[in-house]
């Protein structure tokens, strides 16, 4: 679809403006009639639209829509209506995906169809969560609060994502340099060296010839040991499809030492905050598991809390099965079990997920403290082997050249 910004009359002579999303200009035309409003003219706006299905939004455009919900919901809270608040927020987006995403809320609100359908409408920028607060703040007639406590969790959860990408990304990075400067030499500067050799390597220290053969090898073998990476790649991304290979893999994950905790905590902590923030929304709590779930993408950990949710919609309760699946770390026990003996299970949740947001972080900062280094170590290492086993063979050239 395309976005289009109009200028209508009303029956009573009115001039109206603003803009709807549409198939093509005579869509968005008929669509102003069916609203009662006499199209005066309809121009597309550049680079507008609906966020395709499978697309994938960027950080940017996450940002921009949790600051946009955030702006929606204090505008609620002061008093303007619903269709108001939505204009004003459309004026304010610089994004235009966000811009178009909130320009097709206001149509379709307009259209009569409530908020929470028309967000869930598109998947691809708005999380499923929002979809359900926006239902249960429609219910009780609390849907500025209700969208102020989306726009907060969601905020708090693309911290943490932000906070884990740029950690990583000075560790991969060096890493990629470091892998390159060890090629580099080990393809272009050690074959400097074999004709200066030549006809002397039985002479050569072991060092030296070591890292010849080690350079032979990579030349003659390198381009076969590549191919096989990326076809073990390949074969493994195609057998994760499977479900029954995903869940082993995933399950496998969370016994490695170190990362292991990390990924139990992160999707700990994902699950808590989406789910204390539905419940704190209001959201019934079986209906609140389910969203919560998409939040986890360990297929064994999703899985598990889906037979809890199975189990809670025949009465069961939530601590007590999600303690015996034996995957969240024993502190969220214990935070669940104090929620439902004080009825205060949203916030107990919500407090979870900020101290394991805290040990993520602090988990994090360790290993980018000790891997640093490492990776700095050992490209250095690699350097001054390789120039520790030249300048050993260059010393004793004199001895190469009066071998007999």
């Amino acid at each position: 679809m395309a976005l289009y910004r109009y200028r209508a009359a009303t029956s009573a002579g009115e001039l109206k403006r603003g803009v709807l999303d549409g198939l093509s200009r005579e869509d968005a035309v008929q669509r102003l009639r069916r609203q009662g409003l006499k199209p005066i003219e309809a121009v597309e706006v550049a680079g507008g639209g609906r966020t395709p299905a499978n697309a994938k939004p960027g950080a940017r455009a996450r940002a921009a829509m949790i600051n946009a919900m955030g702006e929606l919901g204090v505008l609620l809270e002061a008093g303007l209506t619903l269709e108001r608040a939505l204009s004003v927020c459309v004026d304010n987006i610089e994004n235009p995906v966000v811009k178009a995403a909130f320009a097709t809320l206001h149509a379709r609100m307009r259209e009569g169809a409530p908020l929470s359908k028309a967000v869930s409408e598109n998947p691809a920028l708005f999380p499923p969560m929002a979809s359900a607060m926006c239902e249960a703040g429609e219910a009780d007639g609390r849907l500025g609060p209700a969208l102020s406590r989306l726009a907060e969790s969601l905020d708090r959860a693309e911290a943490l994502r932000q906070t884990v990408i740029s950690s990583l990304a000075y560790p991969t990075l060096l890493i990629v340099v470091a892998t390159g400067v060890i090629l580099v030499i080990l393809l272009v500067v050690v074959p400097q060296f074999e004709g200066l050799f030549s006809g002397g390597e039985a002479k050569l220290p072991f060092i030296t010839r070591s890292v010849m053969a080690v350079s032979e090898g990579v030349r003659a073998w390198g381009w076969a040991v590549a191919l096989a990476i990326v076809a073990l790649v390949l074969v493994g991304r195609w057998r994760l499809r499977r479900p029954d290979a995903r869940q082993a893999f995933d399950r496998a994950v969370l016994s490695w030492p170190l990362i292991g905790r990390l990924v139990r905590e992160a999707q700990t902590a994902a699950f808590a905050r989406t789910l204390g923030g539905l419940v704190d929304g209001g959201v019934a709590l079986p209906q609140a598991l389910a969203i919560a779930q998409r939040s986890v993408t360990n297929s064994w950990m999703a899985k598990a809390i889906a037979e809890v949710t199975a189990g809670l919609k025949r009465g069961g309760g939530l601590s007590g099965p999600l303690a015996a699946a034996g995957v969240f770390p024993p502190m969220a026990t214990s935070f669940l079990r104090t929620g439902e003996e004080t009825a205060q299970l949203g916030k107990m949740l919500i407090r979870l997920a900020d101290v394991l947001d805290r040990s993520v972080r602090s988990t994090i900062e360790r290993l980018i403290a000790i891997l640093t280094p490492a990776v700095t170590v050992f490209m250095g290492a690699v350097v001054a082997t390789v120039i520790a086993s030249l300048m050993s063979a260059i010393l004793g050239f004199n001895d190469l050249a009066l071998a007999p």
